[in-house]
């Protein structure tokens, strides 16, 4: 253990602010939109020796995992999301025991979550080459230059994949949110732009645009009842997947609290429905998209053992029945098929219990239950009216409340996710979800803690 302790103390990591108190809203702003411009510029850098990009037709994939296939970032946050899983399993079940109270547990837990990460990042960036996914022309096979240029392939992606890790260090340190969360809302946000208001021709149709709003305009001159109709039930799908996101959002359980020495003053304290946020969403989303990959370079490779594809359709197997299908389309195009409708259960029902699941292991890893509640509450000198000024009766009232949220909320949030897959929108439905949650936390901890320093303009638009 102590040969383990000195190899995660010292891994290379970002140097964190020295001041204690909170940065300013400039200082993280600035931190927040240079690594934002760095991810958007490492995404245009493609791969030196790159030949065949097996991966550029999964889209949706790129999305959830914050990557651009092709280029420098194929891998995303898909290895930092993974290492994030296992170690939760790992605490979880209670196979890893970790003291995350004390501050040597912490960094212990984030020592492995990082060593894991550059596991997964050499792993996948080896996977990804060597099974055909991203590889060198394949004119070259069987010659010693092949070889030497997967191994500069892999070197680059290991690169990319060092590069997403520390700058999620960035975020989390320097910036607001979190690294994770801030590359999924840019994929996500330049998705739905360019899908909504690209006016150039579609590639599988040249006479209509490829964005949704200037195709209906067309599609509606050109009499083209069911074209128009697809076009304005995605723009619809996606206006309505953010309307309830947000209201969804904002649902919240607030317990009265008082000074227990400071008497007819009192304050609420808000418990989210979504308690534990989009992170088992992420979790979900992130581990079904491992799976589609590994399925695709698995059927190149020769072992279809997860499925088969059409293009990037899955058409058979477990990547079958865990794929959504498009219902609306389906639906206004005349082919929906009962089929389907099995399908878009078992989607929903996988969707709901991986995020219940994940919900509770993040409850309980990220110090979000019943005891450090209470703990985190009685040193802030706050207490429950009517109740005594202890430990164990506040954890017991914080019970009832925080694990029925933790269960319903991460099932819900499940639901959510699994239906605005099912509807079509302009991006992934699990994206937007995960887009309007981020973004939302976000504003939340803008609001809280930077308030008084944010320009008076953007003050009085938050208020």
């Amino acid at each position: 253990m102590a040969i383990l302790d000195r190899i995660l103390f010292s891994l290379p990591e970002v140097r964190g602010p020295k001041q204690k108190k909170l940065l300013p809203f400039k200082e993280k702003l600035k931190w927040t939109l240079i690594t934002l411009v760095l991810f958007f510029v490492l995404g245009l850098v493609p791969l030196f020796g790159l030949g065949e990009n097996s991966l550029q037709q999964f889209e949706f994939l790129s999305i959830i995992l914050g990557a651009s296939f092709g280029s420098i970032i194929s891998l995303g946050i898909g290895p930092l999301v993974t290492a994030s899983i296992v170690l939760q399993l790992l605490a979880g079940t209670g196979i890893l025991k970790l003291n995350m109270t004390t501050t040597e547990g912490r960094q212990r837990f984030q020592g492995l979550q990082k060593l894991l990460a550059i596991f997964f990042i050499i792993f996948e960036g080896g996977i990804y080459v060597l099974m055909g996914g991203l590889a060198p022309s394949a004119a070259l096979s069987g010659t010693p230059l092949y070889g030497q240029l997967q191994l500069l392939l892999i070197f680059q992606l290991i690169l990319g994949g060092l590069l997403i890790m520390f700058m999620d260090e960035v975020i989390s340190k320097w910036g607001f949110g979190s690294g994770i969360s801030l590359f999924i809302v840019a994929g996500v946000m330049q998705q739905i732009f360019i899908r909504a208001f690209n006016f150039l021709p579609s590639p599988t149709n040249p006479d209509i645009a490829a964005g949704a709003i200037p195709a209906f305009l067309q599609a509606l001159s050109f009499g083209d009842v069911t074209t128009a109709a697809l076009q304005i039930a995605a723009v619809i799908s996606t206006i309505a997947v953010f309307l309830i996101c947000i209201y969804v959002q904002s649902m919240k359980v607030e317990i009265p609290l008082s000074f227990g020495r400071v008497r007819g003053y009192g304050i609420r304290w808000p418990l989210n429905f979504f308690y534990t946020s989009n992170i088992p969403v992420i979790l979900v989303a992130a581990l079904m998209a491992n799976v589609q990959l590994f399925a695709t370079l698995l059927e190149r490779w020769g072992y279809p053992i997860l499925g088969t594809f059409s293009g990037s359709t899955p058409i058979s197997g477990l990547v079958y029945w865990l794929s959504p299908p498009n219902v609306v389309q389906n639906i206004i195009q005349g082919s929906f098929t009962f089929s389907m409708v099995a399908q878009a259960l078992l989607y929903v029902v996988v969707f709901m219990v991986g995020a219940t699941i994940f919900s509770i292991f993040w409850m309980q890893t990220a110090n979000m239950d019943a005891k450090h509640q209470a703990q985190q509450i009685l040193a802030s000198g706050l207490q429950i009216p009517g109740f005594r000024r202890d430990e164990r009766i506040l954890e017991r009232v914080l019970s009832r409340y925080i694990w029925p949220l933790t269960i319903v909320g991460g099932a819900a949030v499940g639901l959510l996710a699994a239906l605005a897959d099912l509807t079509g929108a302009l991006s992934n439905g699990t994206g937007i979800l995960l887009a309007v949650m981020i973004i939302y936390k976000l504003y939340e901890e803008i609001a809280k803690q930077h308030m008084m320093d944010v320009h008076p303009a953007v003050r009085k638009f938050m208020e």
